[in-house]
């Protein structure tokens, strides 16, 4: 293995695997593997990229940094002699963590000093200029990302955010260096390790930009960002003839499927009122779940009932009714319920004979694929910009899923990736 890759989410998991396995257009990418948590066995001698997802985007600081060195370790262990730490390109986070702590873990047991730091995301409209990371033409706190649950985003400054996190200040390379080209930025990043800077935001508004970087970190130990920080990566190994250049295939399966949504964010409230206009959707009440109140066997009767309907079922609601059950219940529990109520559910599902899953927001696919107890995924061609098709094994038999975060997507994503994953 010559790269590997640590995400703090599974829907981020598989957008860098995609990005790393399909690489710069006519060279094509590395062979990758998707591994749900830190694997107990050895990879497979012929696969290039491995991706480690974790689900530590919203634990405490000192367990995602436990648990990212542990993934480390196996990665290191694979002969990977790069390393990526993947963060949402909405830098989700606290002022405790946990990118600044992560990384600043990864960095010191690396050896690594000056290493990047770039959420920016072009094709999904997340850029950074100035040190300022925008959502489309709004800055990220008026993106509705300082309304999420969990990590809310009140300060689209990465600068200060980051150094809120870290125990020491970040450096800072602009758009217009990065303009100058990747040795400049190699020498940037050399200067700032030498003034004893560990972490560096970098401002990156085109995917040229983002290649532009790749090419600098050539030799970098640890890179840290968004999947398309990605975008570059495979060709310097491509370049060095140590890879080979590979393209994802399509996935399918035969069977029944099912779309699964716990996102509140607002493409996918769109999305699902997309879908709600043509085919099958049935809401879930959050404090039904609270509660005891949700039937299994009404959904799983919902589920069979509607095959040729694309059936969806959410508990996504608007940040209003979200917050009100948080101050009632508490935040954490709230979450954990709806967690657990997609974990259930898709294992119920599994078990009754759907083959083709959807999943719709990052915690609720974490808890999904954990719920599944899936070890590793194949990697697929891409669904949509960031989201790939994934053919996994349970019980001796097929499986297909996608899994989409929060905003990603066209607003007609959920029927267009239930019809994609069918063969």
């Amino acid at each position: 293995m010559l790269m590997g890759v640590i995400a703090d989410d599974f829907t981020g998991a598989s957008d860098i695997g995609v990005t790393l396995a399909k690489g710069l257009a006519g060279e094509g990418g590395m062979k990758t593997a998707l591994y749900m948590g830190t694997p107990g066995n050895a990879a497979l001698p012929d696969i290039e990229a491995g991706v480690i997802a974790l689900k530590s985007r919203s634990l405490p600081a000192t367990e995602a940094v436990a648990q990212s060195l542990a993934a480390c370790e196996w990665l290191l262990a694979q002969g990977c002699c790069q390393i990526v730490f993947k963060y949402c390109s909405t830098f989700d986070s606290t002022p405790a963590g946990n990118i600044g702590p992560v990384a600043e873990a990864l960095a010191n047991r690396l050896g690594a000093r000056g290493v990047v730091v770039c959420p920016a995301f072009p094709d999904m409209g997340r850029t950074l200029y100035q040190g300022h990371l925008f959502v489309g033409s709004s800055p990220l706190n008026e993106s509705g990302m300082e309304h999420h649950p969990l990590t809310p985003m009140t300060d689209p400054d990465i600068r200060r955010v980051l150094a809120a996190q870290s125990e020491n200040p970040p450096g800072f390379i602009s758009w217009q260096q990065v303009q100058s080209g990747s040795a400049s930025v190699r020498d940037a990043l050399l200067a700032q390790a030498e003034e004893g800077r560990c972490l560096v935001v970098t401002d990156s508004i085109t995917n040229a930009d983002l290649v532009t970087l790749g090419a600098a970190c050539n030799e970098a130990r640890l890179i840290t960002g968004g999947s398309a920080i990605a975008q570059g990566l495979p060709h310097n190994f491509i370049a060095r003839g140590d890879a080979q250049g590979n393209v994802p295939q399509r996935v399918g399966v035969q069977g029944k499927g099912a779309i699964l949504v716990g996102s509140c964010s607002r493409m996918t409230l769109r999305q699902i009122a997309r879908h709600a206009a043509g085919h099958a959707v049935l809401q879930i009440d959050a404090e039904d779940l609270l509660l005891g109140k949700a039937s299994r066997e009404t959904l799983l009767d919902f589920i069979e009932q509607n095959q040729h309907r694309a059936p969806l079922i959410t508990t996504s609601g608007d940040v209003s009714s979200v917050s009100v059950l948080q101050e009632r219940y508490g935040r954490e529990k709230v979450a954990n319920a709806i967690e657990d109520f997609f974990a259930t559910l898709a294992v119920a599902l599994a078990d009754a004979g759907v083959k083709r899953l959807v999943v719709g927001g990052g915690e609720t696919s974490g808890a999904v694929v954990k719920g599944l107890q899936l070890g590793s995924v194949v990697i697929g061609a891409e669904i949509s910009t960031g989201v790939p098709a994934l053919l996994a094994m349970r019980n001796a038999q097929p499986m297909a899923l996608a899994l989409k975060s929060g905003n990603f997507g066209s607003e007609d994503f959920f029927n267009r990736a239930f019809q994609t994953l069918a063969p």
